[in-house]
């Protein structure tokens, strides 16, 4: 499984899946990396050839040209060195704003790569470019997502999709994630909700180092309900296990109606805000927080992050994509692999 870096001064190896190439994955990527003081806190391995994603990548005029140690097996990893990993052999070409079977497969083939190296302990930790959920799909891959896909990979009984902006102190999760909106109802069950709250809560303390996290959670219905005139959910489901956890000692809340909540900046008296469903709490996020926002996994055995936008295919090619979001989602990366080394080092002196 995922291991420390090797020695204590050298730092994490990230693994760069690079999303669909029709996308912007290649130009914010790319953007990221010019930056030299990057190697500082990490060593890249961007998973792909570097010659299609760079050799005849679209950049601006006066674009720095980037060198990679290309490889062919990650065992080779230069540290303090941008490093390549082939993981294809056919001859892919960026294809800007089209996405195709063939764009779609190498971000497949590119996540599946890095993932196996860091099931390995060859990697520290991932960080993923946009992918197109339908574009993606084949028989090795039937997820409607990253967090779907990594759960499942690193054999994680639950996750917990976790929007995060350090720099704001705004985090927001989703208990229900990819699920169409007419099946939430369903799937917010009293052990399901225990479950999210458990995971959000463990990840505040072991990821971002809050001892007693304050957690918030929103309600499904208009008004969280109203007191059952505008649905039973809050009644019946989601306040029960917000009584359980607050009897146990844990800083829970709510539920709170969510329009309210966001609209009067309520999440500032909050650690973490769990919302019921996708839209609920990634509309608000990417409103307030949508260039520096980061889409973190919590629960998995593995540290991976995203930028938190999709793949923008109308952007692609243009030398106009934002890197601002990738590049928090590397050094968040860097941040909660040194926050967990730090718990274990405290857990084996005790």
């Amino acid at each position: 499984m995922n291991q420390a870096p090797s020695t204590k001064h050298q730092a994490p190896r990230l693994g760069f899946s690079v999303g669909d190439l029709a996308g912007i994955g290649p130009e914010i990527i790319y953007k990221t990396l010019l930056d030299e003081r990057l190697l500082q806190v990490c060593t890249p391995v961007i998973y792909g050839t570097a010659t299609v994603l760079f050799d005849d990548f679209p950049t601006a005029p006066d674009a720095e040209p980037l060198t990679f140690r290309q490889l062919r097996d990650v065992a080779d990893i230069a540290p303090g060195r941008l490093n390549a990993v082939t993981c294809w052999d056919e001859d892919y070409h960026l294809s800007p704003g089209q996405p195709s079977a063939a764009s779609g497969g190498a971000a497949r083939e590119s996540l599946l790569a890095a993932s196996r190296d860091l099931k390995a302990g060859r990697l520290d930790g991932l960080v993923t470019a946009p992918i197109s959920k339908d574009n993606t799909q084949a028989d090795n891959f039937r997820f409607p997502g990253h967090t779907e896909f990594l759960t499942s990979y690193f054999d994680a009984p639950e996750s917990l999709m976790l929007l995060a902006d350090e720099a704001a102190g705004l985090r927001i999760a989703t208990a229900t994630g990819h699920v169409p909106l007419k099946d939430v109802p369903a799937r917010l069950t009293a052990d399901l909700l225990r479950t999210k709250i458990q995971l959000l809560l463990k990840s505040l303390q072991q990821d971002f180092g809050i001892l007693k996290p304050r957690v918030a959670v929103l309600g499904l219905n208009p008004h969280a309900g109203e007191n059952g005139l505008l649905g039973r959910e809050e009644l019946d489901v989601v306040l029960p296990v917000i009584r359980q956890f607050e009897h146990d000692g844990h800083l829970v809340y709510g539920p709170y109606p969510a329009d309210g909540y966001f609209g009067t900046m309520q999440f500032r008296q909050f650690d973490a805000t769990l919302s019921l469903f996708h839209d609920q709490g990634l509309i608000p996020f990417k409103l307030l927080a949508f260039e520096r926002g980061v889409n973190f996994t919590a629960g998995l055995p593995v540290v991976r992050t995203s930028p938190d936008h999709g793949t923008a295919y109308g952007l692609a090619g243009q030398f106009k994509a934002d890197e601002s979001s990738f590049r928090a989602a590397v050094y968040l990366a860097c941040d909660v692999l040194r926050q967990r080394a730090s718990v274990g080092r405290e857990g084996q002196g005790r």
